[in-house]
């Protein structure tokens, strides 16, 4: 066979080379795409996910019952007034002053409505040392934060005036304002700085600006175009800026890694001597194909979060999805002609101190990589051994983990003043900053029977021990709704609020609301929106990890024709993943070395986040392992033992492998370093697993599991022969070698 003679077939094949010879034509249509992608998203307008459809059960019964009301409800805002010391109380002439003057300071801005004295709604804490102010901010609850400023200024004031009580606002308003002074440009810092990390990890792995730059331009005009297509899907199924951003994050990792295998793969071919057009093909059929597996494997596990049912994660599957099968596609024909067009002008923008490393033979194997493989082939058993029973007691800690909704302070620590008085106020007033929500609609919301329900319900709140009060309600008279606050005993303490949640909705509201016929009364609120949540996710963890389980399997069965391949696959994965939780828990749930990403006294993992991982990081080992294993694969077509297939398949993949695996864990630990410790946990565990995965999965246990398999991992079941073949030939010697057989003469499905 020729140099310029390279048979090969599939889709990945057939789209490079007609790519390639129509280089233009390929580069135009991509463009367009891109283009009219954005700006028929741009028209379409982005809707996003409503809270009523955030969650099911009460808490979604509960936001449709205002959504249907109209009832736009003000942000509220709370002023604490404590004593500094035991002496002080809430009934003494010097407490009462400061009482009337944050009263009068808030009033006197005129942003506020509807200000309550303690005095009047019996908001003062067991001990009288502390009490509370409340009011609710004019205007639109969402653009409160930025009208609150004169109010809070107003407070400051107050509290000049009084030195020797603590005068404190918090609020929505507040928080708001806050967090968006202090976290405001954290995440979006972080999006930003990611694609520089990106292109100088990439400079350095190819020592060239040109061939540097392909796979961030591929990565960002396919995060382009899927912004756009959002805003399109977005009137079907809603999206949300979290969406947007784990999209964003998901296209560059995918994005750099798909173009990253396709450039070094058709750069190992020339350096080995063969002509441009020989080199493409060859990259097509090995690299395209190898991507277009991956691709499909991780959209497969993106879409197991359309399982949950949750409207959140639904948006994230979806524009996850979305995003890898833009990249998959630009990188199987816009990357082929660019390349075709470049020729040797990839090698243009040479960085003086970053020489190309010439591999002996051109064969592009690492020389580290090479050492661990002759011990790692040399002694298997031990390998296995070391490598599993590793990543196991490194999974451990996961046995144990608790999820829950991080509270204010679990999140943001005492970093900031707001947080230390939510602690306050929940002290004083267990629950009080965030009370359980009892949305009471009837057809007459003031018919005697409700009226005495609704006083019946407020007094067995306090009664059954679920409430210390005050418990507040608020009518609507026009809408036939009520709005009943209740403070839980347990405050911040969600396992204790949830045990008091219980009370109210199974033994309280029966008692009471429940009697009188046509009420309807779904309680909501912070605790009753993490307990629903956890529910809900806890329903959806079966169907999401049986579904990408099943569904990975089969792809990697039919890529590969290997039972083998596609058990140790799948197992390798959840080792990956286990290992992950295991960090994840050790350090933010137990402390170990949390001080080290600033996460002390978490205690628990925000609730999402496992199955978030389990799928996110299911489907991105897909791009290591397919193309390793693509690799081995090859090299044993090509008449190499098992042993030398495993050798060369690992150490020549190994370069790109590991330049891949330092973007992502670089992006991801960039998410580690913000403030946030539900964001911090997210970088973490993704940058944990990807780094684990590219060393012990992909260098350690993956070629040892192989060598012990021997012959074996080529098995394929007479009874599943009939089985599409979705394999490819990769030919690209000029030597022609003979079939590969096996010890009984059979032609192998490799």
């Amino acid at each position: 066979m020729g140099n310029g003679d390279t048979r090969v077939r599939g889709l990945a094949a057939r789209a490079g080379g007609w790519s390639a010879r129509h280089r233009w034509a390929a580069v135009g249509i991509w463009v367009l795409f891109v283009v009219l992608a954005m700006g028929l998203g741009s028209a379409a307008g982005r809707v996003d996910v409503k809270d009523s459809d955030q969650l099911k059960g009460e808490t979604h019964t509960a936001a449709k019952i205002i959504e249907d009301a109209g009832i736009d409800e003000p942000a509220s805002e709370t002023v604490l007034i404590q004593a500094r010391n035991g002496d002080t109380k809430a009934t003494d002439a010097e407490f009462r002053a400061a009482v009337t003057a944050v009263v009068d300071a808030v009033e006197g801005t005129g942003k506020v409505t509807g200000v309550t004295s303690p005095y009047d709604t019996n908001t003062i804490s067991k001990d009288g040392r502390s009490a509370l102010v409340q009011f609710d901010m004019r205007g639109e609850s969402d653009t409160a934060g930025e009208r609150v400023e004169p109010v809070l200024k107003a407070v400051e004031g107050v509290q000049k005036e009084h030195g020797s009580l603590r005068i404190e606002e918090i609020g929505g308003a507040s928080m708001m304002k806050t967090f968006d002074d202090a976290f405001g440009d954290d995440f979006q810092k972080a999006e930003y700085s990611a694609v520089p990390v990106a292109l100088g990890i990439l400079l350095i792995a190819f020592g060239a600006l040109v061939a540097a730059l392909l796979p961030v331009l591929l990565a960002v005009t396919a995060i382009m175009a899927t912004m756009g297509l959002m805003g399109i899907v977005s009137h079907v199924m809603p999206m949300s800026d979290t969406a947007n951003s784990v999209m964003l994050l998901v296209g560059l990792a995918v994005g750099v890694d798909y173009c990253l295998f396709y450039l070094r793969r058709e750069r190992e071919e020339r350096e080995a001597g063969r002509d441009a057009q020989t080199a493409l093909r060859v990259a097509a059929a090995t690299s395209g194909r190898a991507i277009i597996v991956s691709g499909v494997t991780v959209c497969v596990a993106m879409a197991g979060m359309l399982f949950t049912g949750l409207a959140e994660f639904e948006a994230m599957g979806l524009a996850s999805l979305m995003v890898v099968a833009v990249a998959m596609v630009g990188s199987v024909t816009v990357l082929p002609a660019l390349l075709s067009l470049l020729g040797e002008r990839v090698e243009k923008g040479r960085i003086p101190f970053l020489r190309r490393r010439r591999r002996s033979g051109g064969n592009g194997e690492s020389r580290f990589w090479t050492a661990v493989l002759k011990g790692v082939l040399a002694k298997p058993v031990v390998s296995v051994v070391v490598a599993a029973g590793a990543l196991l007691a490194i999974a451990a800690p996961a046995v144990g983990m608790k999820t829950q909704n991080l509270t204010l302070d679990q999140e943001f620590g005492d970093s900031l003043p707001i947080v230390q008085t939510y602690n306050r106020v929940n002290e004083a007033f267990p629950g009080g900053t965030e009370p359980a929500e009892v949305i009471v609609r009837a057809n007459d919301i003031n018919a005697p029977e409700v009226t005495n329900a609704l006083a019946a319900f407020k007094k067995e709140a306090v009664a059954s021990g679920a409430s210390r009060g005050p418990v507040e309600i608020k009518l609507h008279d026009a809408q036939n709704v009520a709005y009943v606050y209740v403070p839980l005993i347990g405050g911040s303490d969600l396992d204790k609020a949830g045990e008091n949640l219980d009370k109210l909705r199974d033994e309280v509201r029966p008692a009471t609301l429940g009697k009188v016929d046509g009420v309807e009364a779904p309680i909501t609120g912070q605790v009753a929106g993490s307990k629903d949540f956890n529910d809900q996710l806890a329903g959806a963890v079966i169907p999401v990890f049986a579904f990408v389980v099943v569904f990975a399997f089969a792809l990697m069965l039919l890529s590969f024709r290997s039972l083998t391949i596609a058990i140790t696959s799948i197992v390798l994965n959840l080792l990956s993943v286990g290992a992950a939780y295991g960090i994840l828990v050790g350090v933010f749930q137990h402390g170990w070395g949390a001080s080290l990403v600033g996460a002390e006294g978490v205690g628990a993992i925000i609730t999402w986040l496992p199955l978030f991982l389990f799928v996110i990081l299911f489907g991105l080992s897909m791009d290591y392992h397919v193309f390793v294993v693509s690799r081995i694969r090859e090299a044993r077509l090509r008449g190499r033992t098992t042993n030398e297939a495993i050798q060369h398949g690992v150490v020549t993949t190994a370069g790109v492998v590991t330049s891949a695996a330092v973007i992502m864990v670089a992006v991801f630990a960039i998410f580690g370093t913000l403030s946030m410790q539900s964001m911090k946990q997210m970088g973490v565990g993704l940058a944990a697993a990807v780094l684990i995965d590219a060393t012990i999965i992909r260098g350690v246990l993956l070629p040892a599991v192989m060598a012990l398999l021997g012959e074996r991992n080529w098995y394929l079941p007479k009874w599943l022969h009939r089985l599409p073949d979705l394999t490819h030939d990769e030919a690209p010697e000029a030597v022609v070698r003979p079939a590969v057989r096996n010890d009984e003469g059979e032609r192998l499905g490799v």
